[in-house]
């Protein structure tokens, strides 16, 4: 029964917010971030963009509570959750293969802050990337 009290409980507090409306690649770019207080973007030069995205790829499908929801042409949308309120954010990679950079944005659809989860989620990625 407590379990059961807990998901149910969670359930309400499942804090998804509206997608973003200016997700995805425009002019050549991931869009730039509103506030630096809940969203983080990033550039990374790499030797070739698309097996930087395809390295990360697996990595960004094993974290917990973070799904993929687009993999496109040199595009990669994936959201990821909260463990308790479920606040969802989004994360955008795209490989500009003109520039040799890897493009990182992730940003989090509701609140004035994100505590700095969004920075630390791209310093993850960008270490595994060696």
């Amino acid at each position: 029964m407590t379990a059961l009290l807990l998901t149910l409980t969670l359930a309400l507090f499942h804090l998804m917010g509206p997608v973003p409306a200016d997700l995805g690649v425009h002019n050549g770019a991931l869009s730039p971030c509103e506030s630096t207080a809940h969203c983080a973007r990033a550039e990374w030069a790499v030797a070739d963009p698309q097996m930087a995205l395809a390295a990360l790829t697996p990595v960004i499908a094993a974290t917990p509570r973070t799904e993929i929801v687009e993999q496109a042409d040199g595009y990669l949308h994936a959201t990821a959750t909260s463990a308790f309120f479920g606040f969802v954010d989004d994360l955008e990679l795209y490989a500009d293969s003109t520039t040799g950079v890897l493009q990182a944005r992730s940003l989090s659809r509701l609140g004035d802050s994100d505590l700095g989860v969004n920075a630390k989620r791209l310093a993850a990625l960008r270490e595994q990337l060696g």
